[in-house]
């Protein structure tokens, strides 16, 4: 058995070790790149409610724990592959059909870009449509 000079047998130095990728790394990744779609208003739940809920919790210091990133996105990582499960709120007047390609497009580059994992699906939900007349759901912060 021969040593090489780096002081381990036979291996290349970026052979030496194991990279593991969290789920929640890849959902940031994920969320990030479908919120840079025209045509997304939002992630997560439709219900004007529940995003106004979460809306507050990811403002509260110390909240959820869980950043609004990746709120509305799920992925399932393994060792070279994942699959994703986002949930969109669009809005009204984009092709929801155009919107949801772009999305699986911009996500698929950015996690196999960034994680060299295969993303073997990209399952993409739409919630609801954000009408132009309604208001946001984002209310003003109650903490500073």
């Amino acid at each position: 058995m021969t040593e090489s000079a780096s002081g381990s047998p036979g291996k290349a130095p970026a052979d030496r070790g194991r990279t593991t990728i969290a789920d929640g790394v890849v959902e940031k990744i994920a969320g990030l790149a479908a919120r840079e779609v025209v045509g997304v208003h939002a992630m997560g739940s439709g219900s004007g409610l529940s995003r106004t809920f979460g809306a507050v919790r990811d403002r509260v210091p110390g909240g959820s724990g869980k950043a609004s990133v990746s709120r509305g996105v799920k992925a399932e990582v393994g060792e070279v592959q994942t699959a994703l499960d986002l949930e969109i709120v669009v809005d009204y007047g984009v092709s929801i059909r155009d919107v949801a390609r772009a999305v699986r497009e911009n996500v698929i580059s950015a996690v196999e870009r960034m994680t060299g994992l295969e993303v073997v699906e990209v399952n993409i939900a739409v919630s609801d449509v954000k009408l132009p007349d309604e208001p946001d759901e984002e209310p003003e912060p109650r903490l500073q």
